[in-house]
């Protein structure tokens, strides 16, 4: 690996810390090199607070070195103000000369500004260091802003003989397929996403939460579809603990206690209709936890990144079929004696 590959590969590290806690902003991690060695790293931790360039500029002990050191980010340093300056701004104030890239922000707010501006103030700019890793680590980031939609996560637990759950499920609400080690992975998964979809019969069936108990981190944005207003305000969906979206045919529902209702059509644009109202909430990443038939949905309308799928031991015999598709399997992994799959739709998102 070459040097500037080294850093650049360390701020990605670094920026995988701020998963689930950044949002709506990207995952950014620095690192300063003066001589060779690192003098000051850092990354971003939340939307509000200091950028990674910040927090690795203020790691430097001894600012003099700054005029002969370099600073390596694996997005490229923001050119406009909100809720923190420039950090393109910061750099040039403290006299950093050289400046290393991953890659280009694509946020039409930056796009190359960064760069320009650092540019024409005389700094040397170096960009498309492991540029791949770099979108692939911000792959919510860039979804959102260059296909105006979510990152979209299928998930779901079936059966060894192919099934999501049985005919009857008696008390036993909801039925488990996946180990406790399995669900507790799902809730970590829940802290890294900003927001969770189901449908409504999943709601009437099992009550469930939605939430990160299992796990430390956010709760996520909870999406409920709920075509004809059948939830009624028992359900913990409507505990007001977290902002939750429902999306209906029903026409003048109100929102109040953090629950938000958007009207659309159910037809066969829905999932489309679903990418579109989340877009317009600032909504970078969805996982899906909902029955067969809305993660079908998704899968027929092609619109999906990426399915995380656990395969128990469990024999049903019969039930409730699992998602059909016709998507390769990518990798797998044991959790304990679950099979744990993960697939990609390259075909669908190869251009991130």
């Amino acid at each position: 690996m070459k040097i500037d590959e080294f850093y650049i590969n360390r701020c990605i590290e670094l920026a995988k810390n701020g998963l689930g806690t950044t949002y709506p902003n990207p995952l950014v991690g620095s690192v300063i090199v003066h001589n060779n060695k690192i003098i000051g790293e850092g990354w971003h931790k939340k939307a509000g607070e200091p950028h990674a360039e910040v927090n690795a500029i203020n790691a430097v002990k001894d600012i003099s070195l700054l005029p002969n050191s370099t600073i390596y980010v694996n997005l490229e340093p923001c050119s406009h103000y909100g809720k923190t300056p420039p950090c393109s701004n910061l750099i040039i104030e403290k006299g950093i000369p050289n400046i290393v890239i991953g890659t280009i922000d694509p946020n039409s707010k930056v796009a190359g500004k960064g760069i320009e501006k650092m540019k024409e103030a005389g700094l040397n700019v170096t960009d498309g260091i492991l540029e791949k890793q770099c979108n692939e680590l911000n792959k919510r980031f860039f979804t959102f802003h260059n296909k105006k939609r979510p990152y979209i996560i299928l998930k779901w637990a079936e059966s060894n003989d192919g099934f999501i759950a049985p005919i009857f499920k008696g008390d036993k609400k909801p039925v488990w397929l996946s180990n406790e080690f399995s669900r507790q992975l799902v809730h970590k998964w829940r802290s890294e996403e900003q927001a969770i979809l189901i449908g409504n019969h999943t709601v009437l069936d099992d009550n469930p939460k939605l939430d990160v108990r299992d796990w430390v981190g956010n709760n996520p944005i909870r999406i409920v579809l709920d075509k004809s207003g059948k939830i009624a305000q028992e359900y913990h969906v409507k505990d007001g603990k977290t902002k939750t979206i429902f999306i209906s045919e029903q026409e003048n529902l109100t929102s109040i206690d953090n629950c938000i209702f958007e009207n659309v059509i159910f037809d066969n644009l829905l999932p489309n209709k679903i990418a579109e109202i989340l877009h317009k909430y600032n909504v970078q990443s969805l996982i899906i936890e909902g029955g067969r038939q809305t993660i079908q949905t998704f899968i027929d309308a092609n619109l999906w990144d990426e399915a995380r799928v656990f395969k128990s031991k469990i024999i049903l015999n019969d039930g409730t079929k699992a998602p059909k598709s016709l998507i390769k399997k990518t990798s797998n992994q044991l959790v304990l004696q679950d099979e744990f799959l993960t697939y990609f739709n390259y075909d669908y998102n190869h251009n991130i």
